[in-house]
């Protein structure tokens, strides 16, 4: 079934384009979230009117998202989360999230165009992509780092761990030395007593 799309939907296109599409998805989905029209004469004729008028929106989006590619060329978002004990974060870091932190940035990306490929669930640096329209693509840096608090924390608890292992190992030691010298004494006795 051949519809115009009337906004643009991610998978199919942009305003004013022709696209075709299964029946059920067009008159389930899109024609009832007003995303699509059908392709029929009247329409069609409708929409070369508005074709002049959505040329120019398309080529206002596409320059609104080149100017959003530019600026997210530059960003690096450091973001700063809790980690468990083998390294790995609570919880992962979603697309959402990097959205909320681009729009405090100052920068409008939807969620949806927003492509965490592999999910984020350990510390580092991570390259992301956002697809803003068709054919402008940009990529934007994501420091992922531990929180301060827990690092500290950690790092004392590193500390404590060490100086727990190295007192038990002078006690080892001495126990050790002792034990020697307890060997020493009996041998060292019985041969007194063997004389």
């Amino acid at each position: 079934m051949k519809v115009i799309l009337t906004n643009k939907v991610k998978s199919l296109g942009n305003i004013g384009e022709i696209v075709n599409v299964s029946q059920g998805y067009a008159r389930n989905f899109l024609i009832p979230n007003k995303m699509a029209k059908l392709a029929d004469e009247g329409n069609s004729k409708q929409m070369a009117d508005y074709q002049k008028m959505l040329a120019k929106k398309v080529a206002e989006e596409k320059a609104a998202a080149e100017e959003v590619a530019g600026k997210l060329k530059n960003v690096a978002i450091s973001l700063v989360k809790k980690v468990g004990g083998n390294g790995t974060l609570f919880g992962t870091v979603t697309n959402t999230e990097l959205s909320k932190e681009l729009e405090k940035l100052g920068i409008h990306v939807e969620r949806r165009l927003i492509n965490v490929d592999t999910p984020i669930k350990t510390l580092g640096e991570y390259e992301i992509s956002a697809k803003l329209f068709k054919g402008v693509e940009a990529t934007f840096k994501v420091k992922v780092e531990i929180d301060p608090k827990q690092a500290e924390e950690m790092k004392k608890k590193q500390e404590a761990a060490a100086k727990a292992k190295k007192a038990k190992a002078e006690k080892a030691e001495a126990a050790a030395e002792e034990g020697a010298e307890a060997t020493a004494e009996t041998s060292e006795e019985t041969t007194s007593e063997e004389a």
